[in-house]
């Protein structure tokens, strides 16, 4: 409950993607269908790393813990929109729209936490090989995942309880310029003052992206170093090509949420954001199984050999 002008608020209307039936529908079966394949492809990557005893190291318990968190944070959206492309009203009651804000914040924060936790991971393995499993034991494993998701819905937490207790909306229900209940969007129809809003929503997601790439800024610089001093040319492509993967997917998460997120106010566009809100929370998840599979040798071989033991049965 929200009291402007002892106005009560009990629910809000998400514009959405389109107001044309026409292309509604047709977006509904695009979204469905690459929904679907972001569901099978990262929960057989989990089955995968789960079953076979080979890809059990520390880098394929991140990549399982990536693939679940893929599933969590495409689902705290793409459901709601689907829903959205079939129903004549697009209305999300309060109670659900800071459940989906914590959701995304949650699971947003933590992917830019674990591929950190990724990051170092593979700078262990290149730069202190003989070392690699004293370091990444199971304990510092265990943490360095649990830091993750607490860092991440430690950012949901206070984002939505800010969004959804500071916040000062004049109308019932209000219009959220988005597909699902982003808190630009929510600071954006506010009639309220938004300063605070702005300057905790800057501070959060700046220091969880920088400190995040900070991390893997300075990894990558020491596995440089580190694959440079190889003398064997064979030897630096092998080392390079076990970062490719998370390279790849660092760099379309990061970019887009930078661009996403931190920028100043004035260059805020609810079109353009649009556009990019559905890459990294729909595309993204949907492309990551896609890169580790395709680009990992181990998977690759993990694939076919259980494909062969399935022909075989």
């Amino acid at each position: 409950m929200f009291y402007k002008n002892r106005t009560i608020v009990t629910e809000f209307t998400l514009a959405g993607l389109t107001e044309s039936s026409e292309l509604k529908i047709t977006l509904f079966f695009l979204f469905f269908i690459i929904y679907c394949l972001t569901l099978f492809q990262n929960s057989a990557l989990i089955a995968l790393i789960s079953c076979d005893a080979q890809l059990y190291s520390p880098m394929y318990v991140f990549l399982r813990q990536l693939s679940f968190i893929d599933i969590c944070y495409s689902s705290s959206v793409t459901i709601r929109m689907l829903m959205d492309f079939v129903s004549d009203k697009s209305s999300i009651s309060v109670a659900g729209c800071s459940l989906q804000m914590l959701s995304y914040a949650g699971f947003g924060g933590s992917e830019c936490f674990l591929l950190a936790a990724m990051s170092y991971d593979r700078y262990v393995a290149i730069c202190h090989p003989l070392m690699y499993l004293k370091i990444i034991n199971k304990q510092t494993l265990i943490i360095l995942v649990l830091l993750s998701y607490i860092g991440g819905f430690l950012n949901g937490f206070v984002q939505t309880c800010f969004s959804f207790f500071h916040l000062d909306f004049c109308e019932n229900p209000q219009t959220i310029n988005h597909f699902y209940c982003d808190v630009i969007a929510l600071i954006e129809i506010s009639c309220g003052d938004t300063s605070l809003n702005e300057i905790i929503l800057f501070s959060l997601v700046g220091f969880i992206e920088l400190s995040s790439l900070f991390v893997i800024l300075v990894s990558y610089l020491c596995i440089i170093i580190a694959v440079l001093r190889i003398r064997s040319s064979k030897g630096r492509a092998k080392a390079f090509s076990t970062c490719a993967s998370h390279l790849t997917v660092v760099t379309l998460f990061y970019g887009t949420i930078i661009f996403m997120y931190l920028r100043p106010s004035s260059a805020y566009s609810p079109e353009q954001d649009t556009v990019i809100s559905v890459f990294y929370t729909v595309i993204i998840p949907f492309l990551n199984p896609l890169i580790y599979s395709l680009r990992n040798r181990e998977v690759k071989n993990s694939v076919r050999k259980t494909c062969i033991c399935i022909n075989y049965k």
